[in-house]
């Protein structure tokens, strides 16, 4: 079922000229009853009726009345069926029969709890998303589902669940997305999840973003290590690449040089030698030959 915009009187007008038509009945009815009302005979007993008739008129007209916010919705029915919605705000007016509901076009956000569910590799994972999102389409609000508001706090959560499967903690190899390292991609997957899910209830998503990423606490300390020791490992890959690069182009630039002449058991020594020092930890303590090379 989709939104059809309604018109709508505007209120205040509308309760000045009924106000105007109950004053206008008083009179009549207090003229019909007055001292006079003998000597007037059918017409006194006229008036009367006529008095109540524009009374009660104006008083069940007025139910007709309701109030709009701003950034509200009235979804009027009659009898069961949708009649329209009405956006405008302030005092309006329609048909007193016609049933009204007001919803909010307000955007709002909710924090989800904290779900604990399995990432791609399988580890348990907790995580927790922040929705913003928005009533578009207020008829499918109220029509399509039960309770619109329990409806996408439920759907969040299962959509948080599906796309937290779908991609592994951690990246572990070039171009692969992970949750902790890919927050744009994430969200974005995640937005789309809730936009396909939420789409019959009349609601849209502006933002969902991942507010709580974290190892299930059973395994949190197994990760650390494992993410300290990938860590340690590709400084150390690279600390070597860098050190190996070094030594070759020192023995290059004094072979270039013509600084010494080295045999191939001397090339291995310096070479074993500049490694320690390059790639040590701890500062090396030199040795100073004053002696001959050989």
């Amino acid at each position: 079922m989709k939104e059809n915009p309604l018109s709508s009187l505007p209120g205040i007008p509308f309760l000045l000229a009924m106000l105007l038509l109950a004053a206008a009945g008083i009179w009549l009815l207090i003229t019909g009853i007055g001292p006079d009302a003998n000597a007037a005979g059918p017409a006194s007993i006229g008036s009367v009726f006529s008095g109540i008739g524009m009374a009660v008129l104006a008083g069940f007209s007025l139910t007709g009345l309701y109030m709009v916010q701003p950034n509200q919705a009235a979804v009027l029915s009659l009898f069961g069926k949708y009649v329209g919605t009405v956006k405008h705000d302030g005092l309006r007016w329609n048909n007193p029969f016609y049933a009204k509901k007001k919803i909010s076009l307000r955007v709002r956000n909710f924090e989800s709890g904290k779900l604990k569910v399995n990432e791609l590799d399988g580890s348990p994972i907790e995580i927790a998303a922040v929705i913003v999102w928005q009533v578009q389409d207020s008829a499918e609000a109220v029509y399509n589902v039960d309770d619109y508001e329990s409806f996408v706090h439920i759907q969040s959560e299962s959509a948080l669940r599906t796309m937290a499967t779908s991609y592994p903690y951690d990246q572990h190899e070039d171009g692969q997305i992970a949750l902790r390292s890919h927050a744009t991609e994430v969200s974005q997957h995640l937005r789309d999840e809730l936009a396909e899910r939420l789409a019959d209830a009349g609601v849209q998503v502006i933002d969902a973003r991942i507010s709580h990423l974290a190892y299930a606490p059973e395994i949190a300390q197994a990760m650390l290590q494992r993410q300290q020791a990938n860590a340690i490992i590709a400084a150390r890959t690279r600390i070597v690449a860098g050190a190996v690069g070094m030594v070759e182009m020192a023995l290059a630039e004094l072979q270039k040089n013509g600084v010494v002449q080295l045999d191939e058991e001397r090339k291995a020594a310096m070479v074993s030698n500049l490694l320690v020092v390059l790639c040590g930890e701890r500062s090396t303590q030199p040795i100073v030959n004053t002696g001959s090379l050989y």
